[in-house]
């Protein structure tokens, strides 16, 4: 028996990295998943995002765990497509009973050089593209009394790093979206968390740019050139954590386990949030 025999999840940003993650986590404890994902690049990031044959690998983990998935390529910022998504979900396995807004995208730049373009896609993926997911989820979950939101935020919604002023904003955005949307719906028996990973192990972070952010001293810092500087974010001795150990926060404020919890930010950063020495 799994904590989520006959659930149904959603999960935005499922193609790879913590979306795929969070989604075969589920898929094992018994989840159905319905599984969303942009599968294009978009215009302000210079790595490259996830892919519809990223997509098709994680509905190929999803069932290696026997499990059940629906996959729909849709942009968050696109209201109709996470609607769709979800009626796809309700009309193939009968509910939605969880959502994981993980979808998000970075880039970066000093403050007062973070072009136009970079602001408004930054807001409109991680922020409003999260609002949206919810919009789309809320109703069927209002008609069942009970359902479960969980934002994948970041530590840098709890604090205010480096050339990431719109990342933070965004994030920021996220912790008041996500303790509002709380006061609201935990009555009806909806409970909204968020989880605030520190760097974690995909994609996202781990390419040239990103190397280069962290160790402009080198001229082509490689990931091993960044275990360091990023070790020295963190209190417990890691340069950064798995997206397993973000799933692991994400399946229990998820589950009944976490009944009681709701409007709550969960670290998951190796002790960053806390860091008071460098």
């Amino acid at each position: 028996m799994g904590r989520f025999d006959g659930k149904v999840a959603l999960v935005t940003g499922a193609a790879r990295g913590q979306g795929r993650s969070h989604a075969v986590r589920l898929a094992a404890e018994g989840a159905a998943i319905v599984a969303v994902d942009l599968c294009r690049d978009v215009s302000t990031t210079d790595y490259a995002l996830g892919t519809e044959e990223d997509l098709a690998e994680t509905a190929r983990a999803v069932e290696a765990e026997g499990g059940r998935i629906l996959t729909k390529v849709g942009d968050t910022r696109v209201q109709t497509d996470l609607d769709s998504a979800v009626a796809a979900g309700l009309s193939r396995f009968g509910s939605v009973d969880i959502a994981v807004a993980n979808a998000g995208i970075v880039s970066w730049a000093p403050v007062h050089e973070i072009s136009d373009a970079q602001w408004t896609e930054m807001i409109d993926i991680n922020l409003t593209g999260t609002w949206r997911t919810i919009k789309a989820v809320v109703p069927a979950m209002l008609e069942r009394k009970s359902g479960s939101i969980v934002i994948v935020n970041s530590g840098a919604g709890l604090s205010g790093p480096n050339n990431l002023a719109h990342y933070a904003a965004a994030k920021h955005g996220l912790v008041g979206l996500m303790r509002s949307a709380s006061n609201e719906l935990s009555p009806e028996g909806i409970r909204v968390n968020s989880v605030h990973p520190s760097q974690v192990d995909t994609p996202m972070i781990m390419h040239d740019s990103l190397f280069g952010l962290f160790r402009p001293d080198l001229e082509k810092p490689t990931k091993d050139d960044i275990v360091g500087v990023s070790q020295r974010l963190h209190t417990i001795p890691v340069p950064w954590v798995e997206p397993v150990d973000v799933s692991h926060a994400v399946l229990f404020l998820a589950s009944d386990d976490a009944r009681y919890i709701t409007g709550t930010s969960l670290p998951v950063d190796a002790g960053g949030s806390i860091k008071t020495s460098y």
